[in-house]
């Protein structure tokens, strides 16, 4: 309340601006479950819960002691995620989708192995339970949002689950659920477009085909009597089985954007339809800020080799590449790249004023990020591509101005106090710094890309040495220090970097003009043209690099 009535008093006396950016609000109650120790307690409950409605539910004999057994492999399960996934383990939220998404499977299986075993429906018959299983369900779901080790995972332990629903372990079901949810994790590897699903949930229904066939679930077919055969009911139970995987696959794709949502995850195929460059933000870049959309499009080109190569997110780079620095919208001529020949904007002001404004473009991005409602990710990329590193051109011109006003206070006559000291600390980023392997690809390539436009008449050991130097200020001034970036990924990156930006920054052949005689060079005369001539700025620009 104080704060908001002393800033109105300074907008009054127009010493502040009236203009409020927007910022990420804190929500501490969502924080708090989601490390809570009583909510994960809870989430195991009602699982354990759930599991004995499914067991003591309908006819079955010895419904306790399938109890025990489902909770001796609950037991399993949580350890088994505890040691291979602690992070998911760690996060309840990861621990309600993994569980959430297995009993919703485990529900769909009981119920349809109910409704064909009660004879209700004449179309539904008991062996026909086997077919309709949406077996692939969880691990395709699990798969795709967290990865193929949690896509294994489903696949293992609800097989278990479901074999021990109806009474004794069932050997066939408790197999075919094995196969076919293998079979749905291992063709789900990269998922970046929602046919590659369908594909998936081809396969899965072939191999549930399969697999009823060599059980005995299709049939019977007597192989010595073709003309004995139901082939209508075979060609039925056939489809079904077929169509159960496709069905499965179909239903996935569907409910995918819903958990996306729900639990604050972007898959692939939600990356790659955000990286549409007719988006609102991007579309302004590149007609009030050129330079700025053309350096993202460069940045996002080498962060996606670079991640490729070390295996990271690579569609996440690229994306987030794109927005990196759309808070340069806010004021594009102020940035070296967008300047115009005749005018530099920073010859008038302090190197301090220009510092801040250099600085501001990470806040008005995430200012026009917020509003966009652009991805959680992009947000914290934005935040964290410049970390804490300091905007050295300003830093070293305020030096310099700093000793050029002791050295004509002496003659003039002036105190020590009288010159302002030049702190370092207002000519850094507020950070954060890369909390992710991708936040750090796209936070070098922004570096790199910037610093290589400097280069004049660029060869591969120049260029090499450019990238060599860069990587190694960033370790010197611990920027990489939050991330989990090896030395040897570091080492894969700038190569990668290296080569890109050489193909990149490769000469030309100068095509005669018609009708123009030829002058042959000598081979040893040969000199290597400038390429990066046609991005001259002001001779007072600061490098690109400065932001």
């Amino acid at each position: 309340m104080f704060d908001l009535l002393k800033r109105g008093r300074l907008v009054r006396r127009g010493l502040a601006s009236r203009k409020t950016r927007r910022r990420r609000a804190r929500n501490d109650l969502m924080r708090n479950l989601e490390y809570s120790l009583y909510a994960k307690l809870f989430i195991f409950a009602a699982f354990a819960g759930g599991l004995a409605f499914l067991v003591f539910s309908g006819q079955q004999p010895e419904p306790t002691k399938n109890f025990i057994i489902a909770l001796l492999v609950l037991a399993t399960a949580l350890t088994q995620l505890w040691i291979n996934q602690p992070k998911s383990f760690s996060q309840n939220s990861r621990i309600l989708l993994v569980f959430g998404v297995m009993l919703a499977q485990l529900a769909v299986t009981k119920l349809l192995l109910v409704i064909c075993n009660s004879g209700s429906y004449r179309f539904l018959k008991p062996e026909m339970a086997g077919l309709i299983t949406p077996y692939a369900f969880a691990p395709l779901v699990l798969s795709v949002l967290l990865g193929r080790q949690h896509g294994l995972y489903a696949a293992f332990f609800v097989s278990l689950w479901s074999s021990m629903l109806f009474g004794p372990i069932d050997a066939p079901l408790l197999l075919t659920s094995l196969i076919s949810g293998f079979t749905a994790v291992s063709l789900t590897l990269q998922v970046r477009r929602r046919s590659k699903l369908i594909r998936a949930g081809i396969y899965v229904g072939l191999a549930i085909w399969l697999l009823s066939l060599t059980f005995g679930l299709i049939g019977p077919i007597n192989w010595f009597y073709p003309t004995a055969n139901d082939w209508g009911m075979l060609g039925l139970q056939s489809a079904l089985a077929i169509g159960n995987g496709i069905l499965t696959a179909t239903l996935v794709g569907g409910v995918l954007p819903v958990l996306e949502n729900l639990f604050g995850i972007t898959t692939d195929i939600s990356w790659l339809e955000a990286s549409d460059l007719n988006h609102p933000l991007l579309r302004r870049m590149t007609i009030e800020a050129p330079g700025t959309y053309h350096h993202s499009l460069v940045v996002a080109n080498l962060a996606e080799a670079a991640a490729e190569a070390i295996g990271a997110n690579a569609t996440l780079c690229r994306v987030c590449a794109y927005f990196h620095d759309v808070g340069k919208l806010v004021k594009p001529e102020y940035f070296t790249e967008n300047m115009s020949f005749e005018r530099n904007p920073h010859d008038d002001l302090a190197p301090t004023m220009s510092a801040l404004i250099i600085i501001a473009h990470v806040k008005e991005g995430v200012d026009l990020a917020l509003k966009h409602r652009l991805n959680q990710r992009i947000i914290d990329i934005i935040q964290e591509h410049h970390g804490t590193s300091v905007v050295r051109y300003f830093y070293q011109r305020a030096l310099q101005q700093h000793e050029d006003a002791r050295a004509g206070g002496k003659i003039m006559k002036l105190r020590e106090d009288d010159i302002p000291e030049v702190r370092e600390e207002s000519f850094r980023y507020s950070g954060p710094k890369p909390q992710t392997k991708e936040s750090a690809i796209v936070s070098l390539a922004d570096t790199v890309e910037s610093a290589s436009r400097s280069l004049e008449k660029p060869t591969p050991q120049k260029i090499e040495s450019l990238v060599n130097e860069l990587i190694e200020e960033r370790i010197s001034d611990r920027q990489l220090d939050d991330c989990d970036l090896t030395l040897g990924e570091l080492k894969v990156i700038a190569d990668r970097f290296r080569f890109t930006l050489l193909m990149m920054l490769h000469s030309r052949i100068a095509y005669p003009r018609h009708g123009a005689k030829t002058h042959v060079v000598p081979r040893d005369e040969t000199v290597r043209p400038d390429v990066m001539a046609a991005s001259r700025k002001p001779e007072t620009a600061p490098p690109v690099s400065a932001a």
